[in-house]
């Protein structure tokens, strides 16, 4: 196996004054090897895909002692109870990042797919060809499965890449992009196409960032203050999400067993992710029934309630509920922990128009048994995913098929939504002709 920055040992990174060159010369290498990857065979790139599928489902103790490194550091600093979980490397956590590099490769191949081809009067046929963005730069903290999505999606649409993780997984991140370097070097493909920055200098980032030379895009993935940094500071275009306020709707016609059994779910399945529902709206009309129901299995998982004026009379009466008056920023926080903001709603509009205000347009769900309500829902609700009777939990690349996932984006513009393969490319066009010219 490769071993970490063959070229460059831990105790030679260069200084702070040193990082614009370091930056440069990666950009440099990351350009020279994004023309052979848009070039690349899919069975060289599926080759190098399946070959890191394999790595991971590797016993590696190296990997493990990193990734423990990493876990007992983080503890020791007294990092939240969900950041020090996002860092953890299960043996549950590196199969799925196995089956999601070997779903990528069963994947078709989007580069060079030529779509809308149609003839003009002049004779000439224009369409369009799906082509690789051609190098993109991932800075993302805590979750160091990221490298893998990263490095893999990047493999399989054509790109080069430039990876920047969190300090708190610099050694587990070091130990996942051997593998990657391992399976390149398998595949025959270059090795610069996955590069991993080599330093926990903050300034990196604000030299990545301000890269144009070295990257086409920059890709965030962290928490809002991160996020809100690379987008002011950045010189190249951000795909980017800033929270994951998601809510859960549950309309008057719903099915109150379902309906308890999904906001469980999106609420308490996990709590870290961007993607776990953070606020519970209620109609009026089903509050007095589904409310205390709701209220005993979050009292039972220790799930604090910050309650509006009439869910908290209701909750009051669910013993062991610990309930607390909401304020005006509970509705767009963004929790990330065993706490839920909670509204009775009178109506459909209600809903709707609250969670257009508050909501952070990534992932909001309605739970109702009328079909003209759903529809009204997925039309109206301004949000990258809208569900109808389903876990918040969903709204990821894997579950989507889309084999894993770049990060999730609440803009409006080139992706929407969690970002995969296609959302690694864009589009030109392209003219067939036999010799006409224009009159």
């Amino acid at each position: 196996m490769l071993r970490f920055w063959d070229n460059v040992q831990m105790s030679t990174l260069p200084p702070s004054a040193d990082i614009p060159t370091l930056i440069a010369d990666m950009g440099s290498a990351a350009r020279a090897a994004s023309g052979p990857m848009a070039a690349a065979r899919s069975a060289s790139k599926n080759a190098a895909l399946r070959a890191l599928a394999r790595l991971l489902r590797q016993p590696n103790p190296e990997l493990q002692q990193a990734n423990a490194r990493d876990v007992q550091a983080a503890q020791a600093a007294g990092l939240a109870a969900p950041m020090v979980d996002r860092l953890r490397l299960s043996d549950h956590i590196l199969s799925t990042l196995a089956e999601g590099c070997d779903q990528i490769a069963a994947m078709p191949d989007p580069v060079g797919e030529i779509t809308q081809l149609r003839r003009r009067p002049s004779g000439i046929q224009v369409g369009q060809m799906r082509v690789p963005l051609g190098v993109f730069g991932m800075i993302y903290e805590s979750r160091p499965n990221v490298t893998i999505e990263a490095a893999s999606l990047a493999i399989k649409s054509g790109n080069a890449c430039i990876l920047r993780g969190g300090s708190e997984a610099i050694h587990s991140n070091i130990a996942l992009w051997a593998l990657v370097q391992t399976a390149l070097h398998e595949a025959q493909l270059p090795a610069a196409a996955v590069q991993l920055v080599p330093t926990t200098d903050r300034a990196a980032v604000g030299e990545l960032i301000a890269s144009p030379a070295a990257v086409d895009v920059i890709i965030p993935r962290g928490g809002k203050g991160l996020i809100e940094r690379i987008s002011r500071e950045a010189k190249v275009p951000v795909i980017k999400h800033l929270d994951g306020n998601c809510h859960v709707y549950v309309d008057a016609s719903a099915d109150v067993e379902m309906a308890l059994r999904v906001t469980d779910n999106a609420k308490t399945q996990k709590y870290s992710p961007c993607n776990a529902a953070e606020s519970l709206l209620v109609h009026a009309a089903i509050a007095g029934t589904f409310l205390p129901e709701i209220g005993a299995v979050f009292a039972e998982k220790c799930v604090e309630m910050r309650c509006d004026n009439v869910s908290y009379g209701i909750l009051k009466a669910v013993d062991g509920a610990k309930l607390t008056a909401a304020t005006e920023q509970d509705w767009a926080e963004e929790y990330l922990a065993p706490i839920i903001s909670i509204k009775v709603v009178t109506s459909l509009d209600e809903a709707i128009t609250h969670i257009n205000r508050y909501g952070s347009h990534h992932t909001d769900a309605i739970l109702t048994q009328h079909h003209p309500s759903a529809m009204r829902f997925l039309r109206e609700v301004d949000s990258a995913s809208v569900m109808i009777n389903a876990s918040t939990r969903f709204a990821d690349g894997f579950e989507y098929g889309l084999g894993a996932e770049i990060g999730i984006s609440t803009d409006k513009f080139h992706a929407r939504g969690p970002v995969g393969l296609e959302g690694l490319t864009s589009m030109k066009w392209v003219v067939l002709g036999e010799g006409e010219v224009r009159q």
